[in-house]
């Protein structure tokens, strides 16, 4: 059966849930299989998948379209959608169409967006449409410029409390969970234990009530940079790089295909090719 909000919110406190993002259909499915609770379509796609320096430059169909692949690999995991980049900044209006698409067209559970106080009021709106709502603060990567890049967030005394209000706002405006990223793991411990909805860490420690990754870090798939926060359970990149290598020679020195990958004729039909009255 589909795993629910109150499936989820049942487990605060008892159960930590388990999240990685997805962004295509056998994918969604392997991690379905593998009985992960929640599932990702995050917009971390734009470096990932597409090959962008950040996450600015994804859009709505982006996500729609690898939302859809993801939601039709899985079967049991909740679907968490991310909304891109000004497609809720500009209004409440803008906020609530784009989430609307999003959760018509892809038939995810739930859409997600970064931001804290600022955005509560969107949050409020989304939910009040129909349209559950998991709210992301700490690192904000829409917002990597205005940061002054990816740091670390809520290690001054000022910086902590704002986090601690931004958790409270966006819970009270009706978000049911917070991603809490990069920030310091006493504090996201103690944010989840003064809100009442599910905390989602990545890179917070493991005080909050469920984590989440980004499966190419955690499968070592990029081969590239590997955020301290991640646990590599895997190097498919270099399993990957030798297989490809391998495939590589294998044409190059016609190894393969060999007889057995290969498909047979009667030698009846190949010699009556080649007589003189056969005509093309």
């Amino acid at each position: 059966m589909k795993t629910t909000i109150f499936d989820l919110l049942n487990r605060k406190g008892q159960q930590p849930v388990s999240m990685l993002t997805a962004y295509d259909y056998n994918t969604a499915r392997t991690i379905d299989e593998a009985g992960v609770d929640m599932i990702l379509v995050g917009d971390s796609l734009g470096n990932v998948m597409l090959g962008y320096e950040n996450t600015l430059a994804v859009t709505v169909e982006d996500m729609i379209h690898h939302g859809k692949a993801v939601c039709r690999g899985a079967k049991q995991a909740f679907v968490v959608v991310d909304m891109p980049f000004m497609s809720y900044q500009a209004s409440v209006e803008d906020a609530v169409r784009n989430a609307g698409r999003i959760m018509k067209e892809t038939n995810c559970q739930a859409v997600k967006l970064e931001g804290g106080l600022e955005y509560a009021d969107r949050i409020k709106a989304i939910v009040q449409a129909g349209i559950p709502v998991v709210a992301h603060i700490g690192l904000t990567p829409q917002s990597v410029n205005a940061l002054g890049g990816y740091r670390v967030q809520g290690k001054s005394l000022e910086q902590a409390q704002k986090l601690r209000l931004d958790a409270k706002a966006v819970e009270e405006a009706g978000a049911f969970a917070i991603t809490l990223e990069c920030v310091p793991a006493p504090l996201a411990t103690l944010i989840t234990q003064e809100s009442k909805a599910l905390t989602v860490g990545i890179g917070g420690g493991n005080g909050c009530d469920g984590q989440v990754l980004v499966y190419q870090d955690m499968l070592g798939y990029t081969g590239g940079f590997v955020p301290k926060f991640v646990k590599k359970y895997a190097d498919l990149h270099s399993v990957m790089l030798e297989a490809f290598r391998q495939y590589k020679e294998d044409v190059a020195q016609r190894t393969f295909p060999a007889t057995d990958k290969s498909y047979n004729i009667s030698d009846e039909v190949m010699e009556k090719l080649f007589e003189p009255d056969y005509k093309i």
